[in-house]
């Protein structure tokens, strides 16, 4: 069978990533914050950063459990082709 699948992301990618969304969305949250507005308008707007950012994780999520439902798949078919190939003979003659 093969060898499992290596993690392609390093940890300088991952730190990237995290710092990025943290900065954006607290760059959002002041922009709201200081928004020379009401504050139901500040309050709809915070309720659509909080609905932006869980359905962003949501997504990714979903993503993330397809990708790795397909490859588990891809795994299952692979050691059944490998068992059929292994069991097969091309030399045995039937009905001798």
């Amino acid at each position: 069978m093969s060898a499992p699948m290596k993690n392609r992301t390093t940890a300088a990618y991952y730190v990237q990533a995290v710092l990025s969304f943290a900065l954006s969305g607290i760059a959002l949250a002041v922009g709201i914050a200081y928004l020379p507005v009401g504050g139901w308008t500040r309050a709809f707007l915070g309720i659509g950063l909080l609905y932006t950012v869980t359905s962003a994780f949501t997504l990714a999520k979903v993503i993330r459990d397809r990708n790795e439902s397909a490859e588990i798949v891809s795994r299952v078919d692979q050691a059944r082709l490998e068992k059929l190939l292994s069991e097969h003979d091309p030399f045995k003659v039937e009905g001798v």
